[in-house]
């Protein structure tokens, strides 16, 4: 994966993210308030029924200012009057009942020869506990000096109360922290991964590197070896020599085409495309291509134009694909004495079709669409008589679409595979 796409997926997941918290904090905050104001409601609905008794008995209740609330859990009831504090509790529970509200409240009456609060008591509609755990949750009720005559409510588990009824905000808000904790997460798993892929990339391009010096001398003195007049009287060490020359060269292929890769995942790679005239291309690279076939027993067949096809492409990794494609052909075939067709051909709409067709053993359906993958290969069981990374398709197809070109592959089992790259013509 590449620096800017991870870049991307880190800057757009965390705008996406503190989107979804944004709103999520927004919908918090309207839940909190829609059932504070459910609570107010509740407690003061309650409260002017309490006061409705108290003046149904006699007592002077005020038609303005009756109700006060001096801090979020805190109501006090104007009463121009002194009132029992019994009939007090009576009406506060029935009446908070009524409304549904059956939290922990405490009272007291305002005793104004002393100006103090007269606590009264603490109502407790949880299950049984201990009075010593009540008497710590017991407080004085603060004055309000604006009323002569007052009682005043407290509710102490007000919060735990309307938390309490925000349940499904609140468990979708655990739910997304914990997905924003996932995404995380996978987001350091993947920068992890990343910096062991580099790290990876990183040693196998130092070691291709250092190979191609060894591998390169190891060649040119194999070649000394071979022209030398002693080894070319021997059988025994011609044979040997050609071995080592050949195994070299091959090495070497395997090596360029690691690093071939390793450039274009780098994004560095850079083409020099020409114009190119591929049917007088192909007439020169086709000789080399049927020596390579026939040492292998194959036989290799072409279908060119009459005419000049002119495209647009660089010569060496052209040659590249072509080579790739042919020793794919020949490493699946199969069997021996593999048939190969080379075809070229222009239709009308200006597009150049070059297809590359033999009549081996075919792709099974279900590997098709991975074979391009880079170091996928057919597998083979316990067999591996087929050689190779599994890079050559990766490289046909990542230098094909460097060009602008699409490759497409059509195969049927026992049948053999046709692989084709489809290009515009330039005049």
């Amino acid at each position: 994966m590449r620096n800017s796409t991870i870049i991307r997926v880190v800057v757009f997941g965390a705008l996406a993210i503190f989107g979804i918290l944004a709103i999520q904090a927004y919908w918090i905050k309207m839940t909190w308030d829609v059932k504070e104001q459910e609570f107010h409601e509740k407690v003061t609905v309650a409260l002017y029924k309490v006061a409705q008794h108290f003046e149904n008995m006699g007592v002077n209740v005020p038609e303005y200012d009756l109700i006060t609330r001096p801090s979020s859990n805190y109501y006090v009831v104007n009463i121009n009057n002194a009132i029992d504090a019994n009939s007090l509790e009576y009406f506060l529970r029935k009446e908070l009942e009524a409304v549904g509200l059956t939290e922990d409240f405490e009272f007291g009456i305002y005793d104004c020869s002393n100006n103090s609060m007269v606590y009264g008591d603490y109502i407790s509609y949880g299950p049984e506990i201990d009075s010593s755990v009540v008497s710590k949750k017991k407080s004085d009720l603060p004055i309000y000096d604006k009323y002569l005559y007052y009682f005043g409510v407290r509710f102490p588990n007000r919060r735990s109360y309307i938390l309490s009824n925000m349940g499904i905000i609140l468990g979708s808000t655990a739910i997304l922290m914990l997905t924003v904790a996932f995404f995380v997460y996978s987001l350091f798993v993947i920068l992890r991964q990343k910096r062991l892929s580099e790290l990876q990339k990183d040693f196998i391009n130092n070691m291709t590197h250092e190979f191609k010096t060894p591998i390169s001398t190891i060649g040119i003195s194999a070649n000394v070896f071979l022209k030398d007049e002693k080894v070319q009287k021997n059988p025994r060490l011609k044979q040997y020599a050609r071995i080592v020359l050949e195994q070299s060269k091959r090495l070497n292929e395997q090596v360029e085409k690691v690093l071939q890769v390793a450039r274009i995942e780098r994004g560095n790679l850079q083409l020099k495309p020409e114009r190119l005239d591929l049917r007088n291309w192909l007439e020169q690279v086709i000789p080399g291509l049927r020596i390579t076939v026939e040492e292998r027993g194959g036989v290799l067949l072409c279908d060119l134009p009459k005419g000049s096809v002119w495209v647009k492409a660089d010569p060496l990794h052209l040659t590249n694909i072509l080579y790739n494609l042919m020793d794919n052909s020949l490493k699946y075939a199969g069997k021996k004495g593999v048939q190969i067709e080379i075809s070229l051909r222009l239709e009308k709409a200006g597009r150049v079709y070059l297809c590359i067709r033999d009549d081996g053993s075919g792709i099974p359906t279900k590997y098709r669409e991975k074979v391009f993958d880079k170091f996928f290969r057919i597998p083979t069981g316990n067999v591996h008589d087929v050689k190779g990374f599994g890079l050559g398709l990766y490289y046909v197809k990542n230098i094909c679409k460097k060009h602008g070109w699409r490759v497409s592959l059509e195969s049927e089992e026992g049948k053999g595979t046709q692989v084709c790259i489809e290009m515009e013509s330039v005049f």
